[in-house]
């Protein structure tokens, strides 16, 4: 039996690719962890986006960590992924207002490297996430999800590490906005097609997109990598195991900084292999 989602959003989400909204953390809890971040920001003098910490703050923040742990999320992904889940990645992405930033379309499986193809994302609105601020649009699947070719670097203004956007025919008119207010979350599959639009509204536009993958999947490149396990057990031991950040930041920015280097450098290696057309990074299953 599912323990959060019903047998109906279960077919939603294997059809279409994606589900919102989700009850998730509350708005008061995603008032907490807003305030959280951005008085790290403020210590920083910078946004977030402009730093490392952007890219798996679950190993560097305490309260990020919990924010990827928390049941409310969790039990939906079980649902649909099973109950050994690791957090390959969590990503901020965050919109300023009245900013050009845009994430263009894109499927998230590209140059992440991980077969098979059944990392799901949960993003979790820290703000609110109108389609006036840029909320997420996505295209439904409708069964037939599949591995699209991609151009890396497709516009300065993308809010996505590799800048990507698809290149193959899809049906734009088909795309749904999902609007989150804050506390919510939404599930998506790494082959749905998505995009977001700028951020026309007067507040920043803050969500935490964790990538969450059953045990079993593993990533085709050279370099290991790491995850963090999250939920059940790893029976397979494809990704070294990080540790949850302890409090001590000094010991905690040095953790983040040995896992982040790998997965930066994995990660440009799956973009070079996507432009050369590799054989093993455009498989579905390896």
């Amino acid at each position: 039996m599912p323990k959060k989602l019903t047998e109906e959003q279960l077919d939603r989400y294997r059809h279409d690719g994606f589900l919102f909204p989700l009850p998730g953390i509350g708005a008061e809890d995603a008032a907490r962890y807003r305030a959280r971040l951005e008085a790290w920001e403020r210590e920083q003098g910078q946004p977030i986006t402009a730093t490392d910490a952007r890219y798996k703050p679950h190993i560097l923040f305490p309260w990020a960590n919990e924010l990827v742990r928390r049941p409310e999320i969790l039990d939906a992904v079980e649902d649909a992924i099973g109950p050994d889940i690791l957090v390959w990645t969590s990503t901020f992405f965050v919109k300023e207002p009245n900013t050009p930033a845009v994430t263009l379309w894109h499927q998230d499986w590209t140059f992440f490297g991980l077969r098979p193809h059944e990392h799901v994302t949960a993003w979790v609105a820290l703000s609110n996430a109108s389609e006036a601020a840029g909320c997420m649009q996505m295209v439904p699947e409708e069964g037939r999800g599949r591995p699209m070719r991609h151009q890396p670097r497709a516009d300065p203004n993308s809010i996505n590490g590799g800048g990507q956007r698809v290149v193959e025919p899809f049906d734009e008119a088909k795309a749904v906005h999902a609007a989150l207010r804050p506390g919510e979350f939404s599930l998506h599959h790494t082959l749905c097609i998505h995009s977001s639009a700028p951020n026309r509204g007067d507040d920043r536009r803050i969500g935490l997109g964790i990538s969450y993958v059953p045990t079993r999947v593993r990533h085709i490149g050279t370099i290991p990598v790491s995850a963090l396990l999250v939920r059940g057990e790893d029976r397979f031991g494809h990704f070294r195991h990080e540790a949850d950040p302890t409090g001590d930041y000094a010991a905690d920015l040095a953790a983040h900084a040995a896992a982040y280097a790998p997965y930066r450098a994995a990660y440009n290696e799956q973009v070079r292999w996507h432009e050369q057309g590799e054989p093993r990074q455009t498989s579905a299953a390896q």
